[in-house]
């Protein structure tokens, strides 16, 4: 953007602030911080319209109005994420030590000081409970969504039905059903194993759409390329549509594991909950992150709530760094199929 662009950028919003600052704070008798700032924003893209009309014309104009309103958008999205950032880090960070991740509440008491205890049980069950999870809802959502998009047949509107219809499903709902089914009915008890078949039912809708949806996007071209080279159905898919899909595939994946890890409600009826280490998420209960964060902050505790806060700040790392790990994957697969398509180009 040239240096005038952001001349009339800044003008256009100067002018927007003084203007609602007139009409809403003096000549009227509104008052209110989000009322004011909402005002100076539509205030500030019909202004912002309207200059640009002048200086470039209307096809510039409606581009550029379209673009302010996205970042003006995207800023309103990140607000809110930096400050809950800043707030848990403000209440969670004192209690971040080495000692954390390795000790669990054996010996605290609602009398013992800040920092006594630590998260090593939640943490553990977090990991194991997600990962089981991940073993049973992954590959299933990703099945489901080649059937929907590239198999077909009989049952796909059923099947599309039933998996939009998960979507909307109350998650305490999963907990329930896996309490009723697993723990009543087959008496196998609380257990990691049951938290990980609830945040499973939570997760595969998730997938399974987003997949689908990344699936779409794959050019039909390559599918009717590789079908007249001789290939099978399956193959195609297998060697064409999913590596072509990977990068969508794998933000499928987290997109949908990120929304399970946050989930407490399937894991009230399934695991119970457990201040002590059980690192055998087959046998007995256990604690996570989201269940231990819901109990402990409805304590009288003073150190219990701030361990809560603590609790709080380990599981948005770790959903931040899910996200950085796809991140980085997406852009090495990228890397690595242009350098691939490179040396082919060189060597033809």
């Amino acid at each position: 953007m040239r240096a005038e662009d952001l001349w009339v950028l800044a003008g256009c919003a100067a002018s927007a602030i003084a203007a609602v600052w007139l009409l809403f704070d003096q000549f009227t008798a509104l008052s209110g911080a989000f009322g004011f700032v909402v005002c100076s924003v539509v205030a500030f893209l019909a202004i912002y319209w309207v200059v640009t009309l002048q200086l470039h014309g209307r096809l510039v104009a409606n581009d550029r109005l379209l673009s302010a309103a996205v970042a003006i958008g995207t800023l309103a999205l990140a607000i809110p994420l930096v400050l809950m950032l800043v707030f848990l880090v403000q209440k969670g960070w004192g209690l971040v030590s080495a000692h954390l991740f390795f000790k669990d509440l054996k010996g605290v008491g609602p009398l013992s000081p800040p920092g006594s205890g630590g998260l090593a049980m939640a943490i553990i069950g977090t990991l194991e409970q997600v990962g089981l999870a991940i073993v049973w809802g992954v590959p299933a959502g990703i099945i489901t969504a080649i059937f929907l998009n590239e198999v077909g047949g009989r049952f796909t509107s059923t099947v599309r039905t039933v998996v939009t219809a998960m979507a909307g499903l109350p998650s305490i709902m999963a907990g329930v059903f896996i309490y009723s089914i697993w723990i009543v009915t087959f008496g196998e008890g609380f257990s990691g194993l049951a938290g990980s078949f609830a945040i499973a039912i939570m997760l595969l809708p998730s997938i399974t759409r987003t997949t689908e949806e990344v699936l779409k996007v794959v050019s039909g071209g390559l599918r009717e390329a590789a079908l007249a080279l001789g290939a099978p159905e399956w193959r195609t898919v297998w060697s064409v549509v999913l590596p072509t899909a990977r990068t969508g595939i794998i933000t499928a994946v987290v997109l949908g594991v990120a929304r399970a890890v946050g989930e407490t409600a399937p894991l009230l009826f399934t695991i119970f909950g457990n201040n002590f280490v059980n690192a055998n998420p087959f046998h007995g209960p256990q604690s996570s992150l989201t269940l231990f964060l819901f109990q402990k902050l409805k304590s009288s505790s003073p150190a219990e709530v701030s361990l809560a806060y603590t609790a709080a700040l380990v599981l948005v790392a770790i959903v931040l760094v899910l996200f950085t790990i796809t991140r980085i994957l997406g852009r090495t697969k990228r890397s690595r199929n242009r350098l691939s398509r490179t040396e082919k180009v060189v060597q033809g």
